[in-house]
This record gives C-alpha cells, sequence and structure tokens, in this order.
C-alpha cells in the first residue's frame, strides 16, 4: 500500500453527497427522503386537500351571498336572521383559515422554513375544517327553518353536526387506530411532520444551506 493512499486499507471513501444527505435519508418511512423532500412532498399532498375544502367553501358562501338578495329574504324574523349573519361570517373565516397557508407560504418563501410551513398550514386546515362543520351546519339550520319548521331546523342541524363530525373528525382517528393495530399506520407520535426533523437532529427549518423551502 502506498503512503500516498488517500483511502488506507479497511476505509471507505467519504459519502460525496455529505452528511446532510444521510441524516436526511436515514428515516424510517421508506422514501428515502432529506426533510426538506418531505416537507416538500407533505405541502403538496395539503394543497390538494385545501383545493377540494375550498371549492365546498365557494360553493357555500356564495349561496350565502345570494340570499340577502332573494325576494324572501326581507320575511326573515330575527332568529333566522341572526343565523344567517353568523352563518355568513362563518364562511368567510372558513375560506380565510383555508387561504392562510398560500399566505405563510409567501410570507416564508425562499427562506428554508417549509417544515415550518407544513406544520402551520396543517393546524389552519385543521381549524378550518370545524369552522365549516359550523357554517354548514348553519346553512342548513336556516334553510329548513325557512323552508319546514324551526323544529325540523333544529334536528336537521343536529345531524348534519354529528354527520360532519363523525365523517371528519371520528372516522379518521378509527381508521387510524384500526390502522396501528394492523401495522399499517405508524403511531401518532411517528408521524411525516416537523417533528422528524428534530429526532434526525436537524433543526425544524429543515436546513438553511440551499435557501430553498
Amino acid at each position: 500500500m502506498s503512503d500516498h493512499d488517500p483511502h488506507p486499507a479497511g476505509t471507505s471513501p467519504p459519502d460525496p453527497a455529505g452528511p446532510s444527505r444521510s441524516t436526511g435519508a436515514a428515516l424510517n418511512n421508506g422514501r428515502n427522503e432529506t426533510p426538506l423532500e418531505r416537507a416538500d412532498r407533505n405541502f403538496i399532498e395539503l394543497l390538494q386537500e385545501l383545493r377540494v375544502t375550498q371549492t365546498g367553501v365557494q360553493i357555500l358562501f356564495a349561496f350565502l351571498l345570494t340570499l340577502a338578495f332573494t325576494p324572501r329574504f326581507p320575511s326573515l324574523d330575527t332568529m333566522q336572521r341572526a343565523t344567517y349573519v353568523t352563518t355568513l361570517l362563518l364562511a368567510v373565516l372558513a375560506a380565510a383559515l383555508f387561504t392562510a397557508p398560500a399566505a405563510v407560504h409567501r410570507g416564508l418563501f425562499q427562506r428554508g422554513a417549509k417544515p415550518l410551513i407544513v406544520r402551520v398550514s396543517s393546524r389552519l386546515a385543521g381549524v378550518g375544517l370545524t369552522v365549516l362543520v359550523l357554517a354548514l351546519t348553519g346553512s342548513v339550520l336556516l334553510v329548513v327553518d325557512v323552508a319546514a319548521s324551526r323544529t325540523g331546523a333544529v334536528f336537521a342541524a343536529a345531524g348534519t353536526l354529528l354527520a360532519c363530525g363523525g365523517l371528519w373528525g371520528l372516522l379518521p382517528r378509527a381508521v387510524a387506530r384500526a390502522g396501528e393495530r394492523a401495522g399499517e399506520v405508524r403511531p401518532a407520535d411517528d408521524r411525516e411532520d416537523g417533528d422528524d426533523d428534530r429526532r434526525d437532529g436537524t433543526s425544524g427549518s429543515g436546513g438553511r444551506g440551499d435557501g430553498l423551502t
């Protein structure tokens, strides 16, 4: 062996990708992703979810806006008007929450904060779904109250609240528990979010070396 051999016997040449790539790739999600790559994928998936919910919010908001200009609107009583205004404001709030991730991304664009953007956007989307449930419940309460009776409206609104709350809140949790028992879903403390970055030894910002989100 030559004295000038840069890689003595028993050693391997260093990884040209550097330790950052090795650290990021050593994830237990089977995707061989760096923290930034995982954050990019999570954000794209989140945007797809928001597109679905935003369509429903836009239809609901347009419906509520047109109600104020119908011939029957002046005949609404105080209770119905209060329900209308509350529901309209809830629809506005839901729309604002579902579009807020775009504003967060724009404000932190090219600052290496994509994992943080994903965590904040996910929480905004969760709150937005809760507000949307209330907006849908108020809409059903108003329409059934005007079209049928107040008693029927209360039952219809309660059914809407239970249906949406069950499908959007309880069903995902039940599926997650069943998946965990079957080994198809990771435990909640091992999800693909920004906390994985800290367990991998990187910062919550996913590293700022490249300056990109």
